[in-house]
């Protein structure tokens, strides 16, 4: 049976995130069900969990993060609680064969144990045909670039915060 295909966006540049939103906002114009996991985010203020309602049904985002900042040199029992049931969600999403799901930051949880390495490869091996599954965050493991169709790095080069400059509600959230 043919296999769905796995996208990967990392590196330590921004536009990981904004770039598997742009592929959901164009699969939900043309009337395709998009599910978005996020792992480690919790903040229910950012402009793509907050735009749910008006993309809806096509679009379903759940968040599976404590809405402050992970600690990732010591993580706390929550997060790897909210994680597993990210991880669950996103099985029983899969099944209902959505055009994209996304596992937003799941590289990053992975790269630090908060999600086995080993369960989200299995997960990608059910991928039916018809859908994506789109993986983001920095720090990919190298599993899973092998394991992706297209992969791209994202290569800081500047930023905004080197000038001092605040995240701007609806460009950087």
């Amino acid at each position: 049976m043919a296999k769905g295909m796995v996208y990967l966006y990392t590196g330590e540049g921004e536009g990981k995130t904004t770039n598997a939103f742009g592929l959901a906002l164009r699969a939900v114009g043309h009337g395709y069900r998009v599910v978005i996991v996020q792992f480690l985010k919790g903040r229910k203020y950012i402009g793509e969990y907050k735009v749910k309602d008006r993309l809806a049904p096509e679009y379903e985002i759940r968040q599976f993060g404590r809405e402050e900042f992970i600690d990732f040199r010591n993580p706390e029992p929550p997060d790897y609680e909210l994680a597993e049931k990210g991880m669950e969600f996103a099985k029983q999403a899969l099944k209902s064969k959505p055009r994209l799901l996304i596992l937003d930051e799941i590289n990053l949880a992975a790269r630090f144990g908060i999600v086995k390495t080993g369960d989200v490869l299995k997960l990608l091996e059910e991928v039916p045909e018809e859908t994506t599954v789109v993986l983001t965050g920095r720090r990919a493991p190298a599993e899973f670039v092998e394991r992706a169709d297209l992969v791209t790095e994202m290569k800081f080069v500047k930023h905004p915060f080197e000038k001092n400059i605040n995240a701007r509600e609806g460009v950087e959230y």
